[in-house]
């Protein structure tokens, strides 16, 4: 796997044998049609553009059908993170890691270095570490890594299988009708909404469930554990905010609030937690119960 001296890894791209090109740069101009000719050639003058065996290409190459290619993507600027995510846990199958709130998991959008992805290749100098799960960028907590490709199937298909037992905390409002109900298992079913960030809740057979419980209050917030049932978009947020009770410091329910590209307010994160991951292993079955040291504070 190529990565860069920042523990990024190249993506790879196949050169069709029906199509012809002029050169390399014509190519990916036409192939990625979103990203500028300028951009391109700035790419292949950084020498972000490689061959199988890594080596540097030049914009004015030929185009050689039925290969492979590998590029960087290239930030001229990206939001920095002031905080640090740990390993829990290590071993030769997986990487049990505490993310910091404010941190995606995997490179996308403004973020390329400042993910828990990279920033976790770069620390262990382990370049096939990947992502078993996610979480949201918002959310802190616990996120597992496989170590090894061969096995991340095995693991992904505890999540699909509803093997995997998380468990969340959240800080949100204290509603003391509500406390009358719980414990609950709060069901809907959800859906992407008009706006790609918001899901919505709409009429129908319900395709989540959340198990509710109050862990402590005082008059205005309580600590919440939430323990999904299924793993949707946005579910926790979705479902406590259906409730009239939505999560502190939420800036995409009940209300979409723009978001600073650059200029994160650090002072509030919002206030949910995945605090506990407990499942088999499927390389020696043994249980494995892995909680964050993370708290929140009402």
């Amino acid at each position: 796997m190529q990565v860069n001296s920042e523990g990024v890894s190249a993506s790879r791209v196949y050169l069709p044998a029906e199509q012809t090109y002029l050169n390399l740069l014509a190519f990916f101009i036409a192939q990625f049609p979103h990203i500028t000719e300028v951009e391109w050639i700035d790419r292949f003058h950084e020498g972000l553009i490689l061959d199988q065996e890594g080596h540097a290409l030049r914009a004015s190459d030929a185009y050689r059908p039925n290969t492979h290619l590998l590029y960087f993507r290239r930030l001229t600027r990206e939001p920095g993170i002031p905080f640090e995510e740990q390993i829990l846990y290590q071993d030769k199958h997986i990487l049990v890691s505490d993310k910091p709130h404010f941190l995606p998991v995997t490179p996308s959008g403004l973020y390329l270095h400042q993910t828990l992805l990279n920033r976790l290749k770069k620390k262990t100098g382990i370049q096939t570490l990947s992502p078993i799960h996610r979480i949201d960028r918002d959310t802190a907590g616990l996120v597992i890594f496989s170590v090894n490709p061969s096995e991340r199937a095995q693991y992904q298909n505890l999540f699909r299988d509803r093997a995997v037992k998380k468990v969340y905390e959240a800080i949100a409002p204290y509603s003391a009708e509500l406390e009358k109900q719980l414990p609950m298992t709060y069901q809907s079913r959800i859906q992407e909404s008009e706006h790609f960030l918001q899901m919505q809740e709409v009429e129908g057979e319900p395709n989540t469930d959340t198990l509710i419980e109050i862990i402590e209050a005082n008059q205005s917030w309580a600590k919440y554990r939430l323990t999904p049932g299924s793993g949707k978009k946005h579910q926790l947020r979705c479902h406590l905010n259906a409730l009239n009770i939505p999560i502190k410091h939420d800036q995409i329910y009940p209300m979409l609030t723009p978001y600073q590209k650059y200029d994160l307010d650090f002072s509030r994160p919002l206030q949910l937690l995945a605090k506990e991951i407990a499942f088999i292993d499927p390389m020696d079955g043994s249980k494995r119960v892995f909680n964050s040291p993370q708290e929140l504070g009402l």
